[in-house]
């Protein structure tokens, strides 16, 4: 008998555990449940932007190429053996002054002779015209007399020539390259001496599309830069191609930058080009940073105030838009927003639509460099 209520007594303590131990787990898991409903979720921190509207200042932008606006490759008219070399690389050089002699020696020699020529001819014309002026000459010698004083000051000017072509003379004010040849060499006509380029003003080659061909004007300006960021150098536009290229279907402009400083911009340098347009009013704009572009569309989440648990806590809201042109770091905004909104310009991976937020707007991303915006600096 006492076995049986022994038995009995653990297996009602058993039974008992067991149901206090079911009941625990299903109290724990409830109340964890309970928690992270209730659990507010610590805030994100975003830098923010304000949607302004402002004053645009479209532009075009272009590849271009610059070549100055004199530059040759300098080459002489006739052959002949190199004597003097006058310049050396990059030098600056003034119009006129002489940078490659040749060998003139025979000219020089053959000049005396065809001088003393011209001489006698003159003075054997100067004779028949005078005896023909008192009618004891006649005009057959006259006219033969005339004619080989002509012929004579003709050898003298062929032999002037020539010796002036043996001597290369800077075309315009400029600077002048590596020399390509050597004293003692022998040219041919046509042989390059050195490249020759003015670095005062340069003209920049560039292209727009067809569609965009009738807002580009004559006297135009343009903005140059080697980089598409920094764009230091102001010119105008001196010429437009009144054809579309049926191949890549690009219009060709061509522009002027009147002052090259310090010779920054060199020939056949690859530049960016910005054909700048008429100013627009009251466009509004955000940040690129601020805008997220995925398979729905472009949207940015906006800032509100928001009351949660009896407290005022900032909230964001998602939010599509409708995107236009870029200039720098700035993003047009044609639809979706209005002035004076707020919206985070960064930090945007951390959130969802509900997500508070703190602003830390330490980096001002409205100024950043358009370029670390695009590389994430």
């Amino acid at each position: 008998m006492k076995r049986r209520l022994v038995v009995g007594l653990v297996f009602i303590l058993a039974v008992g555990l067991c149901g206090g131990l079911i009941w625990f787990n299903f109290f724990r898991d409830k109340m964890i449940t309970q928690f992270f409903a209730t659990m507010q979720q610590p805030a994100q921190t975003v830098s923010a932007a304000k949607v302004e509207a402002k004053t645009w200042s479209p532009s075009i932008g272009a590849i271009g190429t610059a070549k100055a606006a004199n530059g040759v490759e300098l080459a002489f008219e006739t052959a002949g053996i190199v004597s003097q070399i006058k310049f050396k690389a990059n030098q600056n050089v003034r119009q006129g002054e002489v940078l490659v002699q040749l060998d003139d020696t025979v000219e020089r020699a053959d000049i005396q002779d065809v001088q003393a020529n011209v001489k006698t001819a003159e003075s054997n014309f100067e004779r028949a015209k005078a005896l023909s002026a008192r009618g004891y000459g006649t005009e057959a010698n006259l006219d033969q007399a005339s004619a080989l004083f002509a012929a004579a000051r003709s050898r003298l000017a062929r032999l002037q020539a020539t010796i002036e072509q043996k001597a290369l003379k800077a075309p315009f004010s400029g600077v002048i390259g590596i020399p390509r040849i050597d004293v003692g060499q022998y040219l041919q006509p046509g042989t390059v001496i050195a490249s020759f380029q003015d670095l005062s003003s340069m003209k920049v080659d560039f292209t727009v599309p067809e569609q965009r061909a009738a807002e580009i004007k004559l006297g135009q300006e343009v903005r140059v830069g080697v980089t598409e960021a920094n764009l230091p150098f102001k010119g105008r536009v001196v010429g437009k191609d009144p054809r579309v290229d049926p191949a890549t279907r690009l219009v060709s402009v061509q522009a002027i930058i009147d002052e090259n400083k310090d010779g920054a911009i060199l020939p056949g340098q690859f530049l960016h080009v910005e054909a700048i347009l008429p100013e627009q009013p009251n466009v509004m704009t955000l940040p690129q940073t601020a805008v997220i572009t995925s398979l729905y569309g472009d949207y940015v989440y906006t800032i509100e105030q928001e009351e949660r648990a009896g407290q005022q806590v900032q909230v964001v809201k998602q939010v599509f838009v409708k995107t236009g042109r870029r200039r720098g770091g700035a993003l047009e905004i044609l639809s979706g927003l209005n002035p004076g909104q707020q919206v985070a310009a960064s930090g945007q991976n951390k959130l969802q639509a509900g997500s508070t937020v703190k602003i830390d707007n330490t980096i001002d991303v409205t100024k950043l460099d358009a370029t670390k915006l695009a590389s994430g600096q």
